[in-house]
């Protein structure tokens, strides 16, 4: 297919693209902790820190995997070591029957609020909820029929590439292509909680845009901001972090997700770091006027009479910038001065012969 997909989304009146500054996504995850209330209250948080909307998971343990006890179902290593995954999902679900207030209260306080559906169930119930865009995770970034079925919404649809190899995208973009999406946004992503800052390849964002035409973004898992606000200097249109109310309180998903005053520093070094960029240009900027008077120039440094010949020592290239550029000192040497000439005088034009 010859389609193109856009250059700029819009989600909720809020447009998305590079000529924009980025869209800042608070990703509860799991860290509402099983409490609906702690849920609420992290909608409002990343309301009141300045994210532009929050974003939650659509999943049950049992659209998610089977409850099994041999080994292939079990994890090892990292922060999850132990747990069967139906046991985790069990544990980090966001409750089907909690959407329909979630939704509500981020609508009332004024925060979009989107989600990541896991299967085809899920999509159906933020469908009728009106879900106003949504992400697919890297995990299910080869799940074909979802990322499909997701498309044929209509809906602004953002992925991450986290753990897929360049074949693997081409399919999603592909399948995107195939069912009429048009707003596709990809994110780079490094699948591994935390990620480790060395391994944050942030170059790829922009190869991602270029390679596959679309606007490209960060799902950031590393600690901290450093790595998030780097990428938008990088053109990163999105960032995605994961925030919680506090670590201390151990969330599925605390250890690597930001703080409010954290979140609240991401909005603003952001949106600093996007408004730094501007555009590549060479002509004198507005803040730089009063700083011309300090570049070096053409001055008498010694009282001189009309008609005499100027010399090397009559004339030096020094600061303040009042007097003729420096390049213009091989030109006025021999020549002569039309009248007297006091020491500290700016080189003019008018002053010569």
């Amino acid at each position: 297919m010859n389609q193109h997909f856009n250059n700029e989304i819009t989600i909720n009146n809020r447009k998305i693209g590079n000529k924009h500054s980025p869209y800042i996504i608070a990703e509860m995850s799991a860290n509402h902790n099983g409490e609906l209330d702690r849920a609420l209250k992290t909608i409002d948080m990343a309301k009141a820190m300045g994210a532009d909307a929050v974003k939650i998971q659509t999943y049950t343990a049992d659209t998610m995997t089977i409850d099994c006890d041999n080994e292939y179902f079990k994890i090892n290593g990292g922060l999850w070591h132990g747990y069967k995954l139906y046991e985790l999902y069990k544990w980090a679900q966001t409750p089907f029957e909690w959407h329909q207030a979630m939704f509500a209260h981020a609508k009332k306080i004024g925060i979009t609020i989107f989600s990541t559906p896991f299967d085809e169930t899920a999509v159906d119930l933020l469908e009728s909820l009106d879900c106003p865009a949504y992400k697919i995770a890297s995990f299910e970034a080869t799940d074909l029929p979802l990322i499909e079925k997701v498309a044929k919404t209509g809906k602004p649809l953002i992925i991450s590439t986290g753990l897929a190899n360049e074949d693997e995208i081409d399919d999603l973009v592909d399948t995107v292509k195939n069912a009429g999406g048009m707003d596709l946004v990809l994110l780079h992503c490094i699948s591994a909680y935390p990620a480790p800052i060395e391994q944050s390849n942030l170059r790829t964002i922009q190869d991602i845009a270029e390679r596959w035409q679309v606007l490209s973004g960060l799902s950031d898992h590393s600690l901290g901001t450093t790595i998030a606000t780097s990428a938008v200097a990088l053109d990163a249109c999105i960032i995605e972090k994961h925030v919680t109310l506090s670590r201390e309180d151990k969330g599925p998903d605390s250890e690597f997700s930001l703080e409010p005053e954290e979140l609240k520093v991401l909005v603003e070094q952001s949106k600093l770091t996007w408004a730094s960029l501007g555009k590549a240009g060479y002509e004198r900027k507005p803040a730089e006027q009063e700083s011309l008077k300090f570049r070096r120039s053409l001055f008498f440094v010694e009282d001189i009479f009309k008609d005499t010949t100027i010399t090397e020592q009559h004339v030096k290239r020094i600061r303040p910038g009042f007097g003729l550029a420096p390049k213009y000192l091989p030109e006025i040497i021999g020549k002569q001065v039309n009248s007297n000439i006091k020491r500290g005088t700016p080189v003019s034009w008018e002053l010569i012969k």
